[in-house]
Parts: structure tokens; C-alpha cells; sequence
């Protein structure tokens, strides 16, 4: 006889891999972009340092509370679909009953199995067994809004801090712009590689998908401070 186990599936870690690769990658990105664009227009090195803390500060702050507010209000919505069927359950458990059994008949299985295993689910609880297969609700996709809101701020702070040390560490001028766009480049590549490991994805495409877009995006901001810097 075999024996139990349990499985941990790469779809529980959706919620928090999620919010660290966006958190990781903006940050990179954004605070890169931030110090060509600066680096490119201006001459010292102080101007580049201030607006590279001055765009991980505003940015992890951002990044918090843009991802408190966006997950608060899915869970919000989660809490007010889980209230209306609480209130159905109780004004019609014959019509909730029947509306479980005919999601089990739309996946395959025959009618009386159906029932039965509706009126055993229901039994058991019958609120979470309509939020997890009316709703889609599950203990996975479930909205934590702390925990994103946590997990963004602080892994855009350990993302946008990488091109920051190497723009304090390299040489004034073009080795500058060479040093945080390269490292920057490379940062990517590695965080692609480490987020599709974590989610069981193919690493070349994450790498390719996250250095490219990562790139245009230095590429632009340093061409605009370029310019800007020419003109004024």
C-alpha cells in the first residue's frame, strides 16, 4: 500500500511569486532607467545618487500601496460574493444543492454520483464547497492584501538598491552608464531565471522576456535624458 504524502503544487506559491517578480523586476528597472536617464544629463554624483534613493523610496512606497489597494479590492470582492452565497444557501439550500450537483454533471460526472457527492459537500460545508466550485475561491488564489503589499515593497527595495551600489561604485561618465545598464541587464536575467524556476517555467523564455523589455526601457529613458540634457 502506498503512502500518503503531501504535494506541494507551484500554483500555492502564485500569490507572493507574483508580487516578488514584479516588485524585483520594477524595481530594477525603473531605478536603472531612473539613473541613466539622470546620468545622461547630468554631471555629478551626487544629482545621479539623489534621484536613484529619491526613486526606491517613492517606488517601494508605491509599489506597497499600489498592491494594498489593487488586493484589498479583489478581496473585497471576494468577501461580498462569499456573503450573497452564505445568504442563498440559507433562503434556498434545495437550489444550492442542485446548482453544485449540475457543476459536477458539467465536468463528467453522471447525474446521480453528482447528487450524491453535492449533498456530501454540502453537508461538510456547504459554503466553502460553493466557493471553491461555483466561486473559483480557494485557500491559493485567496487575496492577501498585507502580504503583497509586504512582499512588493520589499523586493522592489532589494531590486532597485542593485543598480544604486553600482552606480555609486563605477567611474563618472560613460563607464557609469555602461556599468548600471549591463548589471542591470544581468540582475534581470538572473531574476527571470529564479522566478521561472520558482514557478516551473522554462528559464530561457523568462530570461529573454525580462532582459528585453528591461533593456527597451533603460534604452528609452537614457536616450531621453540624453536629449533633454543636450538641450537644456
Amino acid at each position: 500500500m502506498r503512502s500518503l504524502h503531501p504535494e506541494l503544487h507551484l500554483v500555492e506559491r502564485i500569490g507572493w511569486l507574483r508580487a516578488a517578480v514584479l516588485g524585483a523586476n520594477d524595481g530594477i528597472v525603473s531605478t536603472a532607467s531612473l539613473i541613466l536617464g539622470v546620468a545622461a544629463a547630468a554631471r555629478g554624483r551626487s544629482e545621479i545618487m539623489l534621484a536613484g534613493v529619491a526613486g526606491l523610496v517613492a517606488g517601494a512606497m508605491s509599489m506597497a500601496a499600489g498592491e494594498y489597494v489593487s488586493v484589498s479590492s479583489q478581496a473585497d470582492t471576494e468577501t461580498a460574493d462569499l456573503a450573497r452565497e452564505r445568504a442563498e444557501l440559507d433562503a434556498s439550500p434545495e437550489f444550492e444543492l442542485a446548482e453544485l450537483s449540475a457543476i459536477y454533471q458539467q465536468r463528467g460526472v453522471d447525474k446521480a454520483t453528482a447528487d450524491e457527492v453535492a449533498g456530501q459537500m454540502m453537508a461538510h460545508d456547504a459554503l466553502a464547497a460553493h466557493a471553491r466550485d461555483e466561486l473559483s475561491i480557494t485557500h491559493v488564489t485567496t487575496a492577501r492584501p498585507v502580504q503583497a503589499a509586504l512582499t512588493s515593497a520589499a523586493t522592489f527595495t532589494a531590486g532597485a538598491a542593485l543598480p544604486l551600489v553600482v552606480a555609486g561604485l563605477a567611474p563618472m561618465g560613460r563607464p557609469l552608464l555602461l556599468g548600471v545598464a549591463m548589471a542591470s541587464l544581468v540582475f534581470l536575467a538572473a531574476l527571470g531565471a529564479i522566478g521561472a524556476k520558482a514557478g516551473g517555467a522554462p528559464m530561457g523564455k523568462a530570461v529573454v522576456r525580462v532582459t528585453f523589455w528591461g533593456a527597451m526601457a533603460m534604452a528609452v529613458t537614457a536616450g531621453i535624458g540624453s536629449l533633454v540634457g543636450t538641450v537644456v
